[in-house]
């Protein structure tokens, strides 16, 4: 069966690059562009990894993370920050989180990471 990737990052850019690369790895990709989009989302339907950008609109990527765990929505994340030491210190609390990548992100790592993640 087709893993299942969310994609949230309110950089257009960003979300398209990934989105491209995961779907030509043979996943099946959905895009958010803000936490609220992210939390519909993963209330819709189940996925089998998030990619979460930290700083987004309206909700934000801790908040996303938060009521994820109150919801008890196990979805493993990687979070993606331009600020990765500062977010490391407050993203260590979540079990969910397997890794903070650093903006700009080598594109190969971070497919090699998630492919690891989904096995």
């Amino acid at each position: 069966m087709t893993k299942a990737i969310l994609v949230v990052d309110d950089q257009p850019g960003i979300r398209m690059l990934l989105q491209e690369i995961f779907n030509d790895e043979g996943y099946s990709v959905t895009t958010a562009e803000s936490g609220k989009e992210a939390l519909d989302s993963l209330y819709d339907r189940p996925f089998d990894l998030l990619m979460l950008d930290y700083k987004l609109p309206i909700i934000d990527g801790t908040e996303v993370l938060k009521q994820m765990e109150r919801d008890q929505i196990t979805v493993p994340a990687i979070v993606m920050s331009g600020l990765v030491e500062d977010v490391t210190k407050g993203i260590n609390e979540f079990s969910i989180v397997k890794k903070v990548v650093a903006k700009p992100f080598n594109i190969q790592e971070v497919s090699e990471f998630v492919k690891r993640v989904l096995e």
